[in-house]
């Protein structure tokens, strides 16, 4: 899709407001190619509000967001998900009065047929086969994470940007969940993750940018940002 050296996703001097308060004080980040990024920090610190940047839900009062080398800043979330930018949000947008197939069936307006996407939902997430005719809203909480990450991915991402995956979920889910992305991220995708509980993520993580008060404090691997993320969390115990 791009040159190596070009990240798929740029943020460039990102400056981002709610109101008059601004939240975001020129945010410069950029998500690999393939690369799993992991956005740390703790509650409050301007992550989410840096996800729905990059997504569209967001406009910056200043700088720059780019897709694949092209200035997308302003463009509606709509039109970047045609480009390939997907968000599965915390709270995990799925419908819980509509069946497993139901659900993935609303994934069909990118152009792909049903077949198709319950094909790879069930490949990549077995268990949503299992549970194809339940209502959503009687599965449990990591199933329905499954389904929120299945409908992202039937939509062709080139990028995709997960917000709090671990939200309310056990470790050993969260770990499952995880070991996904990572094979997702070895299909070429590219994947910025949003979350507080640095540890669930750094395992998978090329790169961890840490973030705190609005402003990204380092970026390096998870090795190399490991003292900083203990002084980011005050002693690490988010």
């Amino acid at each position: 899709m791009n040159g190596d050296d070009t990240p798929l996703l740029q943020l460039e001097g990102i400056r981002a407001s709610y109101d008059a308060i601004e939240v975001l004080h020129g945010v410069d980040l950029a998500v690999p190619v393939g690369k799993v990024v992991a956005l740390l920090g703790p509650n409050g610190a301007g992550k989410t509000t840096t996800l729905n940047v990059a997504c569209g839900i967001v406009e910056p009062r200043a700088g720059k967001v780019v897709v694949a080398g092209r200035d997308v800043t302003g463009v509606a979330p709509e039109e970047l998900a045609r480009r390939g930018v997907i968000t599965i949000p915390e709270g995990r947008g799925i419908f819980p009065n509509l069946t497993v197939r139901e659900n993935l069936q609303m994934a069909t307006f990118a152009g792909r047929p049903l077949a198709e996407i319950e094909e790879l939902a069930y490949r990549q997430f077995p268990r949503l086969g299992e549970r194809r005719g339940q209502l959503v809203g009687t599965m449990s909480g990591g199933e329905q994470q499954m389904l929120a990450m299945a409908r992202g991915l039937a939509s062709n991402p080139a990028i995709l940007l997960l917000d709090e995956l671990s939200m309310g979920l056990a470790p050993l889910v969260v770990e499952e969940l995880y070991g996904i992305v990572a094979q997702i991220a070895a299909t070429g995708v590219s994947i910025l993750v949003v979350e507080q509980f640095a540890r669930t993520v750094l395992g998978i993580a090329d790169l961890a940018a840490i973030m705190v008060h609005g402003v990204i404090r380092t970026v390096g691997t998870p090795e190399e940002v490991e003292d900083e993320l203990s002084a980011a969390y005050l002693g690490g115990g988010e």
